[in-house]
């Protein structure tokens, strides 16, 4: 069984950072600190408006991490250029609009393939590997495969946000949606990551899914490092994706 990786979004560190202005908390410390507690990846999502990390972050991470850097971004020449710029490990295509408070819903593929196919084709030449944040659906798992994409990372938002509001119905069609595309995605030659408002209480059943390669988490962990401290949650969160995992084995 393949060991399942855990990417650290250290997004909302900047967020807090920007509340005040200023140097701290830094990125670049929580990147370092998720290093020594057992993160394989660091996620940093770039957006146009810049409301959090900001492209001196990216810079600074680029420098400082020996874990690979996962670039989330939108589709945009400009994203595109600062990417090719920096050649991170993996570059993450995400849907993006101004007036959200975070990422809804996955990509628009299957109407866009065209476009999408030519925009990606110079980060994968590049040598970045190339990820599409898609929802748990067979058409936009298809495009992803058919536009030359190497990675699709599923949105489980909507499956955690049944659990948090207690609709057990809804939470288990939306897992039963996750498990029967992550499938369909391996089975396409895709690897298949997933990610978006997992929790203690949600990672467990999306962990244990046997395609998964990497979960990437963030808003969470960062919240729970009010409380317990950045390693600690980590450590946490690593601890119920093993357990998970040991379920398969």
């Amino acid at each position: 069984m393949t060991d399942l990786r855990l990417g650290v979004n250290i997004d909302h560190v900047a967020t807090v950072r920007n509340a005040r202005g200023g140097d701290t908390p830094s990125p670049v410390r929580a990147a370092k600190l998720a290093e020594e507690a057992g993160a394989d990846g660091i996620t940093a999502h770039l957006r146009e408006d810049r409301r959090h990390i900001s492209d001196a972050d990216i810079e600074a991470l680029m420098a400082a991490l020996k874990l690979p850097l996962n670039f989330e971004m939108a589709a945009t020449q400009e994203m595109q250029a600062i990417a090719l710029r920096h050649k991170p490990h993996a570059v993450c295509i995400v849907p993006e609009k101004r007036e959200e408070r975070t990422t809804e819903g996955g990509l628009e593929v299957a109407k866009d393939e065209n476009r999408l196919a030519h925009f990606i084709a110079p980060l994968r030449d590049a040598g970045c590997r190339v990820s599409i944040f898609i929802a748990a659906d067979r058409p936009q798992i298809d495009a992803a495969a058919r536009i030359g994409a190497q990675v699709v990372e599923l949105h489980t938002g909507a499956y955690c946000d049944a659990h948090a509001a207690g609709d057990t119905a809804t939470r288990d069609a939306e897992l039963a949606k996750i498990t029967e595309m992550a499938t369909h995605a391996h089975g396409l030659g895709l690897e298949v990551h997933a990610g978006h408002g997992l929790t203690y209480d949600t990672v467990g059943p999306v962990a244990g899914l046997p395609e998964i390669r990497e979960l990437n988490i963030g808003h969470f962990l960062i919240g729970e490092a009010i409380f317990r401290g950045l390693s600690p949650a980590i450590a946490e969160m690593r601890r119920r994706m093993e357990a998970a995992r040991r379920v398969l084995r």
